[in-house]
């Protein structure tokens, strides 16, 4: 494994962005992910699992047999060389690459750890956000691999505290591969000093996302939902471990322990056959992952 320790000069004046300042209160309702689905987004999902429905009911469960394995970069942005300031030991990059791995054992995924770059920039550990300039220059000039490789970032959201990261779906990548990956808040590895959220399963979610699922929430009551059959809807994000929540009628209780979920580290522990079915179709078409 290469182990980088790049300096990164400050190129520009330091730039923030305007943002409302949350706390990871959970008894507010806040968008911790900053992975947001569009109409075509669903589309696109929705089509192609339709489309390969058919012709994947004869092949699953061989498929979902073989183990795929998929490298992995990071990239840690700080802001100095302490934990506070970003700075992420191999200790909890190790501890962060088992906790992938072992929630996503059974799903026909497993990640390997291919190399760890580390990048001191006070611009981009407080300004790397979805669609930023930082965000950009910093994935451009380090960004490895093809459609199949998963590249994680973390930083410091400083202008964003209330978000503990966000990603890309497969089907953006054709169309912006520099983009491509997985950028999270150091504070959500484990651990970390986000109560709550520091036992790693932030990069978990980001990384359902990476490969094609939503949110269990999408659409609330109505709807398809996330388009899983097996993920009951739910009115809202779940917080906490809210036992028994039940927030819409006849479709069952709410998917509190799902990865896609927004409820604590510890209370989420699945992903669904019928997610890891989706997924497998669409990282097959788009990460040609097969």
């Amino acid at each position: 494994m290469l182990f980088n320790i790049a300096l990164v000069l400050a190129l520009c004046p330091f730039l923030l962005l305007a943002a409302p300042d949350r706390s990871l209160d959970k008894s507010q309702s806040m968008s911790l992910c900053g992975t947001h689905a569009s109409n075509n987004d669903f589309r696109i999902a929705d089509r192609i699992t339709e489309a390969t429905e058919d012709d994947a009911s004869d092949e699953r469960n061989d498929d979902e047999k073989v183990n795929r394995i998929l490298k992995v970069y990071f990239n840690v942005v700080a802001t100095n060389g302490t934990k506070d300031g970003g700075w992420a030991s191999d200790s909890q990059i190790k501890k962060q690459m088992k906790t992938l791995n072992d929630d996503f054992k059974g799903s026909g995924l497993s990640f390997k750890l291919a190399g760890t770059r580390r990048i001191i920039s006070p611009d981009w550990f407080a300004n790397v956000g979805a669609g930023t300039a930082q965000e950009t220059a910093l994935k451009k000039r380090y960004r490895k691999g093809g459609a199949n490789t998963l590249n994680v970032y973390t930083v410091g959201f400083a202008s964003q505290p209330g978000l503990l990261g966000y990603a890309t779906y497969p089907w953006a990548y054709s169309s912006n591969k520099i983009h491509d990956g997985v950028v999270l808040n150091h504070k959500s590895l484990p651990d970390g000093s986000l109560n709550g959220y520091n036992l790693g399963k932030t990069l978990v979610h980001e990384t359902g996302h990476w490969v094609g699922l939503f949110h269990t929430f999408e659409g609330g009551c109505s709807g398809t939902g996330d388009g899983v059959f097996d993920t009951p809807a739910e009115a809202r994000p779940a917080f906490g471990c809210p036992a028994k929540r039940d927030t819409c009628r006849s479709a069952g209780k709410d998917p509190i322990h799902n990865y896609m979920d927004y409820t604590d580290d510890d209370c989420v522990n699945q992903f669904t056959p019928g997610q890891i079915r989706r997924f497998r179709q669409l990282i097959k078409i788009y990460r040609g992952i097969r």
